[in-house]
Formats: C-alpha cells, structure tokens, sequence
C-alpha cells in the first residue's frame, strides 16, 4: 500500500475503493464477508447490502475445495487463482483472485482482502454466458424486518408482516420507482410485491425464516413485467444481533436493454417533466384495490356495481388502501397544500367532496378500462370547493403496476363563465323576444281583439234573448257557452304572449312540434293575412318529439317567419308565399322556412348568423345569432341558404327527443 494512500482518512479510502473497477472483498479470517464493493456486486451478482455477515463457503461453488484453499492461505498468508463463486442467477461465475491475509502487530491474522476480476469472454461463450455480467448486476435486494412474521404464516400475511427497511436502488426502480426509497421504508413487502407470484415468495420466505443457518435458499418465480425467468434468493443475517432481518434478491434477465445511467438520466426527464407539468397529476398505487378486484372477478362476479352497492364498506376500504405515492406541484397549488408530503396519503379526500365517485372509478378499473374521466366537485385543503375535471389512467401489464395516474383540471372559473354567458344569451334572447313582440304588436292585438270581439257580440245576444218577455234559456246557454269559449282562447293567447315577453329560466321538457308549430303561426297569422301572403304548411303528421324549450322554440320559428314576411313584403313580388314543413331524416326531424322573396346576398350568406349583423335599417342583428345559440343548445344545426326556385330557406335540424 503506498505512502500517499496511507495517508487518506479511512472515509477517503472506503470512497476510493468503492469506485474501484477492481472487486474488492474483505472478511474476517473465519471468512466471514465484511466488506463487499460495488464492483464485487457487479462481478458475482450479489447485493452488497446484503453480503455482510454472510460466509464465503456459502457462496462457494464448490465448498470443499473453497475450505482447502483457504485453509492453504492462513497458512502461508496469499493465495491467487480461479475464484468459483455461486451465480446469483445462472451458472457459477469464475474469476482471477488473489487474496492476501492481513496480520495484527503480534502476527495473528486481522483480515483477508480479496481481490478479482471476471476471466476474459472465451470465443465458445454462448451469446448467454457472454450477458452473464448485465444479468448478474440487475439484481434488487432488501432488507426485512421479519421481527412479528410467524414461521407459520403463508401467502400475503407472511408478506404482510414482512416490513422493508431498506431496498437498493434496483428494487426501488422495478418495484417502487413511483413511490421512491424513502417511502418505502417501514412499508409492508406486500404492498410492492405482484400478486401472480406471492404465494411463491411467501413459500420461499417461510422456508428461510425456518432454516437454522444463513445460507442462501433460491426459487424461480417466473416471468413478470420487465423481469423474464426471475429467481428470488432469501436468507437471514448472519449477525446475532440482527436476528430478525432477512435479506431478499430477485435476479432475472431484463428485456429493457438501456444502461443504468440511461435508465436513470429516462427517469429524470421523466420526473422533471411530471413535476413541472401545469397540470396537477397524482401517482398512486392502486395494486391492492386492483388485487380485490381480481379476487371478485375469480370469484365469478360480473356486476361489479351492484356488489359495490351491496358492499358498500369495500369501497371505504378501496379509498383507504389506494395510496398516492408522488404529486407535482401543480397538485400541491391546486389544493392549497403547505407541501407535497401533506398529499401523499390515501386516496380519501379525492373523494370527500363526491363520494361516490369512488365506485364509478373502481367499476372502470375492474372492467379494465385504460381511462376514467368525471366531472366532479372537489374539496381543498384550504376550504374551498372546486368543479374539476377527474381523469384516471389505470395501467396494463408490462408497465408498473403500482402507478396509476389521476390527473384533476380546474373547471371553476370556466363553468363560471360559461354560466355567465347563458345570464346574458338570455337577457339577449328575451331582448329580442319582446322587439319581436313589438313588431307584431298589430297582429296580436287583432289575435287578442278576435275573441274579445265574439264575447261582445255573444253577450249582447245573450241579453237580448234574456230581455223578451219569454226568455229562451235555450239560446243563451248556448251563447253563454260561446263566451266562455272565447273567454278560453283570449286566455290562451295573452298566456303564450306573455310566456314570450316574461324574462325566466329555460324549462326543457319533451315537445310535439306539430304544437309549437301552431302557435307560432298564431302570433304571425294577422300580418300573413293583412299582407296577402299564402302560407303553405307541409308538417309530417306524427311527428316525434324533441327535447327543448317550448319558448326559445317558438322564438326561433317566430323570428324565421317575420323575416321572411318582411323579405316579401320588401321585395315588391308577384309571387307572396312562404312554406313551412317538417319531416322526419335520420334520427332527427328537420323544419324549414322558404319565402319568395329576394333571397341572401351572396356576399352576406357567410355572415348571416354573426351577431349585430343586419341588412335592415332598424334591425339589431341578434334574431338570428340567438336563433343559431338557441338551436346549437337543443343539439341542432341551422342553415341558410338561396333556393333554387328563388327565394331564401332556413333549415333547422333537432335530435329526436328520449321519449321518441
């Protein structure tokens, strides 16, 4: 050893022979393993988290001739030649070693250092045995507490119990990359481990937990996710002290071919984009609510709605065991969190503003689903409630099953507004609504002034045969009945004005055309017939009906037939008529108004329904963009266009209503 590395501080040279390329292996003169480097873990495949305690003899390929050769070397104090060492995973590995005893001041021996090398690839090497290294170096370890694990126990409460106190940076990536080292710690093995292959690592934890010695105990346990042909090796501590831990290795070969630093400079990215992502985005592992489900649908169970409703305490339990492992930090301003910490929890409170929310997302989970997407109310941390957009992307095998995605949007202030925007489409509808009324306030005075004049006419009647000296009770009942028709559609009339001027809410329900046709044509029937304009009707008998507004309805059909009489009316034509039909097409109905007059502007048919425009001099150009808002909001389309027999044509498609 040279001066230069005697003179380093011990935590230098433990830091240099870390780096080393070089295997490194010190034990005590028993052969008892108390150092093992990371270039060691590389070489024969086993964690160097897990080596200390452990004997040499126990990883020997060949123990016998392993005593012989160490016995040689605490006697003459070096040895070098062909280190056989049982391979984690596949054959045994052979490598270059020497070995040199380390003496106290008075000569007895204090340590062996050990020192090797993987022999060169030879050309008969299988493609196999030349990987031999990569497989070797991919093995995930941890370190359990097995202190309330009963060497009875089996299945996933002998997983239950085991608890993780530490993992290597490969189990963290294969099994808990979501969640990170930190988290894990404390945590039950269960919680990390895929359900396919528990019941044999649970055998293999009890037979180890059952043993007297130390040495290793190895079982495949197959193929999962990104891990093919995997093998777990389990053994306790060697240290008195440390009784209770166990140690488990899982090797396998990995289909995912990238190095480690290009797996770790993925992660990176990954994580950096996630965590400065603007959307606010959960990672949770869902596995053991994943896991009950799998057991219902063993069980035979189809609907897994009507379970839940009968079992409603399975979804309690379903919002207490899903956890979330990893928040950005748009999910921590979303809900007003000091931290992220303060996030990572069970999934509970995701679910405290719209519980039921929870069994719709278990139902899509069990059906497999790949997405979930809700529109839901969500409470903060800090008091307020929240209309979010709730989005969940459950994973598929080979990916990690522990990370499901959930992913909230703030839909707030956009509902806000868009509420905002129907109070003033509104206010602007009952605007037109009444400027409308305006124009035909002449023909609804006449409409009005028809039965008032009939009642009159009626009554007079009546009193006349009520004044002669034999009264004929006869007539006037008759003509009393008259009045009261009449009476009856003054009523009527003054209703349907009034439903139109009146400023309220819209009120949908199930409509008859046919209905809202007729009273639309009752309000413009004295200016078609003052105007000597023929009105043609071409309405399908038995129409379905459509789901709507009866007002806003009628507010279109009134707009399209005052234009058009007023197109006439200006136009100076021969030619006076409009026709009004309805038909059935597809799974809808379509209306139409067609007028003879002049028809649209070719310059003007692209802006025909933009808002404020108009071709009149006192028009407020609203009739028609509110007649487009109107019909966009019942699931419609309207159109204009010029007819080819002269003449313009407004079509209107609706959507059958759910009772059709």
């Amino acid at each position: 050893m040279s001066t230069v590395f005697r003179s380093l501080a011990r935590s230098e040279r433990g830091d240099l022979v870390d780096l080393a390329s070089e295997a490194v292996v010190v034990c005590d003169p028993s052969g008892v393993v108390r150092y093992w480097n990371p270039a060691a873990e590389a070489l024969y495949g086993w964690p160097a988290m897990a080596m200390v305690g452990l004997g040499l003899s126990d990883l020997a390929a060949d123990p016998l001739m392993h005593d012989e050769e160490w016995a040689l070397l605490l006697l003459e104090g070096a040895w070098e030649g062909a280190v056989r060492r049982r391979g984690a995973i596949g054959p045994a590995v052979v490598a270059s070693g020497r070995r040199t005893v380390r003496r106290n001041p008075d000569g007895s021996p204090r340590d062996v250092v050990e020192y090797s090398q993987p022999l060169a690839v030879q050309a008969e090497e299988t493609p196999f045995e030349a990987r031999a290294g990569h497989q070797r170096a991919s093995a995930a370890c941890w370190e359990l507490d097995v202190s309330t694990a009963a060497t009875t126990e089996t299945g996933a409460v002998l997983l239950e119990a085991c608890r993780i106190i530490d993992a290597n940076t490969r189990a963290v990536r294969l099994f808990g990359a979501a969640i990170g080292r930190e988290h894990m710690a404390g945590r039950a093995l269960v919680d990390f481990w895929p359900a396919e292959s528990r019941e044999s690592l649970a055998e293999l934890l009890g037979a180890a937990l059952r043993q007297p010695s130390v040495s290793p105990l190895a079982r495949a346990l197959g193929p999962h996710g990104l891990l093919a042909g995997a093998t777990a090796t389990a053994w306790r501590s060697a240290e008195s002290a440390r009784s209770d831990v166990l140690f488990l290795m899982v090797n396998a070969a990995v289909c995912d071919e990238r190095t480690a630093w290009e797996l770790q400079a993925s992660e990176d990215r990954y994580r950096k984009l996630i965590h400065f992502s603007p959307t606010p985005l959960w990672h949770v592992d869902a596995r053991r609510s994943g896991d009950e489900l799998h057991r219902l649908r063993a069980e035979g169970i189809t609907d897994i709605m009507a379970y839940l409703d009968a079992n409603p305490a399975l979804v309690e339990l379903a919002k207490d065991i899903v956890v979330v492992t990893d928040v950005n930090q748009a999910a921590v301003s979303l809900f007003g969190a000091r931290n992220p910490a303060e996030l990572l929890q069970s999934v509970r409170y995701l679910f405290s503003a719209t519980p039921d929310m929870a069994k719709r997302v278990m139902k899509a989970h069990f059906e497999g689903a790949r997405n979930y997407v809700e529109q839901a109310k969500m409470a903060t941390f800090d008091g307020r409630m929240l209309d979010v957009v709730f989005s969940v992307t459950y994973p598929t095998p080979p990916e990690y099953m522990d990370t499901t995605f959930i992913t909230i949007e703030d839909i707030t202030e956009r509902l806000r507004t868009e509420a905002e925007l129907r109070r003033l489409q509104s206010n602007f509808a009952h605007a037109a609504r009444v400027s409308t009324l305006g124009e035909l306030a002449t023909s609804i005075a006449h409409e009005v002034n028809q039965p008032l004049s009939a009642i009159l006419t009626n009554a007079e009647t009546s009193l006349r045969w009520l004044g002669q000296p034999r009264p004929n009770l006869g007539k006037v009942r008759t003509l009393t009945e008259r009045i009261a028709v009449s009476a009856s559609r003054a009523s009527e009339i003054i209703q349907r004005i009034r439903a139109m001027a009146i400023k309220r809410e819209p009120q949908p329900g199930q409509l008859d055309l046919s209905k809202i046709i007729d009273e639309a044509l009752t309000i413009v029937r004295h200016d078609v017939e003052t105007k000597a304009i023929a009105l043609i009707l071409m309405v399908e008998p038995g129409l379905p009906v459509v789901d709507g507004d009866r007002v806003q309805l009628q507010q279109v059909l009134v707009n399209l037939l005052v234009n058009s009489i007023q197109a006439i009316e200006n136009s100076g034509g021969n030619l006076r008529e409009i026709r009004l039909g309805a038909v059935r097409a597809g799974r809808g109905v379509v209306i139409w108004v067609h007028d003879s007059g002049p028809g649209i502007a070719e310059q003007h048919l692209a802006s025909i329904f933009d808002g404020f425009f108009t071709t009149k001099e006192t028009g407020m150009g609203m009739g028609l963009a509110i007649c487009q808002s109107i019909i966009a909001e019942h699931g419609g389309e309207i159109s204009a266009a010029n007819h080819d027999e002269g003449g313009a044509i407004f079509r209107i498609t609706l959507p059958f209503g759910r009772g059709a």
